[in-house]
C-alpha cells in the first residue's frame, strides 16, 4: 500500500465557506476514482503554532495507482483548489507497513494481552 499524506495551510482569508467547498469536491473523489483504496480528510482541531490547517491521508495498491489519481480530471480540479486556496502544501508518500506483519512477530503467549 502507498500511504499518501498531504498538509496544507491556508492563505489569509481562506473561509469556512471556501473550506466547506473543498470538502465536498474532496469527498466526491473515492466516488469517482476507482484507484483511491481509502481517503480521509479533515480541519485540524488543535490548531497548535506548527499546526497545518488541513490534512488528508489516502491509500493506494501501488505507485502506478497513485499516478493515475494525481491526473485523474475530478482530482485535477481539487487541486487546483488547494493551490488557491494555500500557502503551504507538503506531502509525502511511503509505502505502509501491513499491521498483521507486527502480530507475526509478537509471540502468541504476548498476544492474550491485547
Amino acid at each position: 500500500m502507498i500511504n499518501h499524506i498531504v498538509l496544507m495551510k491556508f492563505k489569509p482569508g481562506v473561509n469556512g465557506s471556501d473550506i466547506s467547498d473543498l470538502e465536498k469536491h474532496m469527498d466526491d473523489l473515492p466516488n469517482n476514482i476507482a484507484e483511491i483504496h481509502s481517503y480521509e480528510f479533515g480541519r485540524d482541531v488543535v490548531r497548535s503554532e506548527r499546526s497545518y490547517d488541513f490534512g488528508l491521508i489516502a491509500l493506494f495498491a501501488n505507485t502506478e495507482a497513485l499516478s493515475r489519481y494525481q491526473v485523474h480530471p475530478d482530482h485535477l480540479v481539487v487541486l487546483e483548489k488547494v493551490k488557491n486556496m494555500c500557502n503551504h502544501i507538503i506531502t509525502v508518500d511511503f509505502e505502509g507497513t501491513d499491521a498483521s506483519s507486527f502480530k507475526e512477530k509478537i509471540p502468541k503467549s504476548d498476544l492474550t494481552d491485547l
